[in-house]
């Protein structure tokens, strides 16, 4: 195996960067090559193919489609984490559960990764609505990511990645379970059968046909270009009802683009 085999030329940071692009809208700017060549290197080790080449040609063919898969999940950063962005949850808690209470709700996690974000959305639920279980309520959990979405279909989590969540919630959410060298914590099937998880590319079709009383899409668009951002707000917009909220990541903001929607608070936007 040569040396040579492994560098990744432009023209081939080019094409990933623009098959990554047609497949899922995510732009990997100039700046990023070291980081697709090492994970693309990762898959080249898992499917023992010898060069970068030899890889290029398999996920273009008819036959590499599971493969082109498995490398845009591979590109993909999944940082997530329970009730990240404290404001928001927050502000769900008090303004949003009022709001909405004692009707059907339908809630969106739009990029939900491993999980946490749907679970604790639906912690929340649980924790302020007394009656939850005779109420009519889901969370749709969607991600591009099948090695996320079984993540959080088995939803044990290690003790660090629970150790953000109020002791209380713990004791009452979850359930301590073998988990490699030291404990796991699943989450409760009352927590969980509120959440319907699907595998959802933001940039194909969508079956559900809403409408949402909130959407979260948090620290996803800061991989989209600017026509790609627009268009996915004014999807979203079409699926909220009137009244509902948005929820972006704080990194992110509607504000280089044209929208429709009332800012509310960081990161967070209504239809009015």
């Amino acid at each position: 195996m040569t040396h040579m085999a492994h560098e990744l030329t432009d023209s081939q940071f080019r094409r990933i960067s623009e098959i990554v692009y047609q497949f899922c809208g995510i732009n990997l700017k100039d700046g990023k090559e070291a980081l697709v060549r090492a994970r693309l290197m990762k898959r080249l080790r898992v499917i023992g193919v010898m060069s970068i080449d030899d890889y290029m040609k398999l996920i273009e063919s008819p036959q590499g489609e599971a493969e082109l898969s498995q490398m845009i999940d591979a590109m993909t950063t999944n940082k997530t984490g329970f009730f990240r962005e404290i404001g928001h949850f927050d502000f769900f808690r008090q303004t949003i559960i009022p709001k909405f209470v004692k009707r059907p709700l339908r809630f969106w996690s739009a990029a939900c990764s491993s999980g946490e974000e749907p679970y604790s959305l639906a912690m929340l639920l649980h924790e302020h609505i007394f009656d939850i279980d005779k109420q009519d309520i889901r969370i749709l959990a969607t991600d591009i990511s099948m090695r996320m979405l079984e993540k959080a279909r088995r939803a044990v989590y290690s003790e660090t990645t629970v150790q953000d969540i109020p002791a209380p919630y713990l004791h009452k959410y979850f359930s301590k379970v073998p988990h490699g060298m030291s404990p796991g914590y699943r989450v409760s099937d009352r927590v969980r059968s509120i959440v319907r998880l699907a595998n959802l590319n933001l940039m194909g079709h969508w079956p559900m046909k809403g409408p949402f009383q909130v959407i979260f899409c948090r620290n996803v668009m800061i991989y989209f270009d600017r026509s790609t951002q627009q268009d996915l707000v004014g999807r979203f917009w079409n699926l909220l009802e009137t009244g509902g909220y948005l929820f972006v990541g704080h990194s992110e903001g509607l504000s280089g683009i044209t929208h429709r929607f009332q800012y509310v608070k960081p990161a967070i936007y209504q239809k009015k």
